[in-house]
Formats: structure tokens, sequence, C-alpha cells
């Protein structure tokens, strides 16, 4: 019989909600057991794969910290699948700039320097539909026989600057243009991954295209085998 995954969205702050949705909506198609939200070491005990969802990821950290689940999250992040989207993906980092006063904790399992709010402000907010080749074995043909491409939202986002391991494999990178600092005239990195962990800048929970969910949840099942 196939394994199946209880995967858990950390549910400190954030967009913990949507990203549930997502992949209740897969279980019926990928080998998903359930999906439930971690605020507990208890809970994050009883998952397999983690998501770290978009939020604030300084108030982020700072609850999880008093919750004391911070080293608890750090070392799942190094053993066990995990993806952080946005938030998630400044936490993940091992180097975080651009951050608030006084920085603030991560959790040093990401081997890859993260530039936080990247993109600017609220308003300066945007979606773009690129195609994406590592989604292509997640994802179906239209009638034209090719793939469609996946709509990518930014919300205050952050982008990958530097790739600190050759092990960190790149996936996806956004057009020249896009971005508040010089490094955006070359195209800036918003989505990696590395060894169990996968890294993204933008919001997939925001469409209704579960596709990054989908390969996530691929991702940690190839992990157990």
């Amino acid at each position: 019989m196939a394994k199946t995954l209880t995967i858990g969205v950390l549910a400190l702050q954030g967009a913990f909600i949507e990203h549930i949705h997502a992949l209740n909506t897969l279980r019926s198609s990928e080998h998903i057991s359930d999906a439930i939200e971690v605020r507990t070491k208890q809970e994050l005990d009883f998952v397999d794969a983690l998501i770290i969802p978009g939020g604030e990821s300084t108030s982020i950290a700072l609850i999880a910290e008093r919750c004391g689940i911070l080293e608890d999250l750090r070392e799942f992040a190094r053993t066990k699948p995990t993806w952080g989207t946005c938030a998630g993906l400044i936490l993940l980092a091992k180097t975080a700039i651009h951050t608030k006063k006084g920085g603030q904790q991560l959790l040093n399992a990401l081997p890859a320097t993260v530039s936080r709010n990247q993109f600017g402000r609220q308003v300066d907010s945007f979606s773009i539909k690129l195609s994406s080749p590592c989604l292509e074995h997640v994802s179906e043909q239209n009638a034209a026989g090719a793939v469609e491409p996946f709509e990518y939202v930014f919300i205050r986002a952050p982008a990958i600057v530097s790739l600190d391991d050759s092990e960190v494999e790149p996936l996806v990178k956004l057009p020249p243009g896009h971005g508040q600092t010089e490094a955006s005239e070359d195209g800036l990195l918003v989505a990696v991954r590395y060894r169990k962990m996968l890294g993204t800048s933008f919001h997939p929970e925001l469409t209704n295209d579960t596709r990054w969910h989908r390969y996530f949840v691929r991702m940690a099942l190839a992990e157990e085998d």
C-alpha cells in the first residue's frame, strides 16, 4: 500500500488557512492522509512534512520562540520536507538582508541569502504568468498539447539574491525588471529546492492552481522512499 502523508501548516500567523484548503483539494488525487494546523511541538512531531506560510516573518519567529517551538522548527527543517512561502522562505534561510532594525530569528536551514521586501510595499504587489519547466511533471496539457503558465502572486515578497551551496537548485527566475534593487536587472530567483527543502517567494495558496502544492507533496513522498 502506498504511503500517505500528514502535512502540517505552521499556524502561528499568516495565510495558513489557504494552504490547508489547497492541500485538502488534493487529498483525492495525491497521497495525503491529513492536512493539519501546527502550533505545538506535539503537532509538529505528528506531521511528515511542513509548510511555513506567508505572513510577517518577524512575527512568526517571535511567536514560535514564545511558544517554545523555534528550535523544534529548526530541527524539523533540517531533517524533514519543509516548504517556506514568502515569509516562510525568509525564515528558512541562513541569511536575510533588509530585515528590521536589530535583525530577526531565522531557522538557518536553507543555504541562501534572501532579501526581505525585495519587491516593495503592499501597493507594489503584482502577479505574472510564467512557464515553469519544474512544474511540467505535475501539470496537465491543455487542448493544444501545451502546459498552461502558472500565475505567480507577489505581495511584499522576498527574493533569493544568492545561493550559498552548490546543492541549491534554482527553479524559477523572474524576467528582468521586477524588484526594487539593481539585482532585479538580471532577473531574480523566486523558487529554489535544496535537499528536502522548497523555498518560494510567491503565494501559490492565493490562486486556484494547486500545482506547487502537488509539487511539494510529491517531493515529500520521494524523500520518504
